[in-house]
């Protein structure tokens, strides 16, 4: 059985941003189609809520160093 698509989200792979710097993936991202985009620094607490069409940047030294949706 394939994985359920949400329509929320584009088709892309968070692992692909990683090792770009911040600003260069929040523009590729939002080029991409995701509708929310944030940076975070390493250790940040945040709800685990899951919102559609957000992609999470771990942003440590101007690098994106993790990425996940929702």
């Amino acid at each position: 059985m394939a994985p359920v698509q949400n329509p929320y989200e584009p088709a892309d792979e968070p692992e692909s941003y990683i090792g770009l710097d911040n600003e260069h993936a929040e523009r590729r991202a939002r080029e991409r189609g995701w509708t929310t985009v944030r940076a975070l620094p390493p250790g940040t607490i945040i709800t685990m809520e899951y919102l559609g069409g957000r992609l999470n940047f771990e942003v440590e030294d101007g690098t994106v160093r993790r990425c996940w949706k929702g």
